[in-house]
């Protein structure tokens, strides 16, 4: 009787030792995830110091960081933007990041709206959405991938004369970035765009899809160095589209470059996909051009129901195959 005792003292210290290994594993976890936390928050507030100088004003309107025990992510009640020398603001809602804290390199971010931004010569413009959602995979120089997309985004713009005028709405927005060597990927699509018949100055467009896939070159220097302008830059448009949903639309591919004066050469592929039905689209939005748009189309439909033309740009000099098209405007 004595003896099948003896172990029971022996068994409850192991499970107390263990007991008391996993308090101390959890509360030195705990400690760690919120001293860190500390850090982050005073890192946040020292990176804000240092953009508000030279004129810009940056805030993130208390800073909080959040997710414990097994997320951490800043948070922030409103973000807020202002250059003054450049006389452009920004401002939206709240802030919400979060990574895995055994995936801190991948971080995913939600704002919410609205986002309103002003800038010289134009009228304040209000941006809504029910989603607007990214990610990053962060590295050394620059992230691996930036990702974003929204669902039921608006624009619109305000005037303080009148009320505002609705700009445009679009089902679906995504937007894909990476470098890839010394270069820059740049990927994205756009579903149901319906241009508002107020902004086209009472015009009428069906809805619109489109997508673009294209390379900046040498376009890692370019963010690093901070670079604002196109002007001494080249690059590849490897896919771009707009259609109205179906069958009917344009293509275009090729390379590109603009000169130091923001003139564009490229040598680039158009095609033209159904010339008929969007013939017969671009004359019920331009029937001033009626004459002249169902001329053009009429020609390219001889050539088939898709029908490609080279389109040079020559020192800004555009030319659709034979026929003259005027002048790129230059880039700033």
């Amino acid at each position: 009787m004595t003896s099948s005792q003896a172990p029971q003292p022996y068994s409850r210290r192991r499970f107390l030792w263990l007991a008391l290994f996993i308090v101390l594993l959890f509360g030195g976890y705990s400690a760690g995830w919120f001293w860190f936390a500390g850090r982050a928050e005073q890192e946040v507030q020292q990176r804000i110091a240092k953009l508000n100088q030279n004129g810009v004003a940056a805030d993130c309107v208390n800073p909080t960081v959040r997710g414990f025990p097994f997320r951490i992510g800043l948070f922030c009640d409103r973000v807020e933007y202002e250059n003054s020398n450049m006389r452009i603001s920004a401002s939206a809602g709240n802030l919400r990041t979060a990574a895995q804290v055994y995936q801190p390199m991948r971080t995913v971010l939600e704002l919410d709206g609205p986002l309103t931004v002003t800038a010289p010569d134009l009228p304040p413009i209000r941006f809504n959405w029910d989603l607007l959602h990214a990610s990053a995979r962060l590295a050394n120089p620059l992230p691996e991938r930036i990702s974003a997309e929204t669902r039921k985004l608006t624009g619109e713009a305000s005037f303080s004369d009148r009320s505002p005028v609705p700009l445009f709405t679009a089902e679906e927005t995504q937007l894909h970035l990476r470098p890839n060597g010394q270069d820059i990927d740049v990927a994205g699509t756009f579903t149901g765009l319906v241009i508002d018949q107020q902004a086209l100055g009472g015009r009428k467009l069906p809805p619109l899809d489109g997508s673009a896939d294209a390379s900046l070159k040498d376009g890692v220097s370019v963010v690093k160095g901070g670079e604002r302008s196109l002007r001494g830059q080249s690059g590849t448009i490897r896919s771009l589209t707009l259609t109205t949903g179906g069958n009917t639309g344009a293509a275009l591919s090729g390379p590109w470059s603009i000169d130091q004066d923001g003139l564009m050469d490229a040598n680039l592929r158009v095609t033209v996909q159904n010339p008929r039905e969007l013939s017969r689209i671009l004359s019920e939005a331009m029937p001033e051009q009626r004459r002249q748009i169902e001329t053009a189309m009429s020609g390219l439909a001889i050539l088939g129901n898709a029908p490609s033309l080279p389109l040079r740009i020559v020192k800004g000099r555009a030319t659709l195959g034979f026929i003259p098209l005027g002048m790129v405007p230059a880039v700033r």
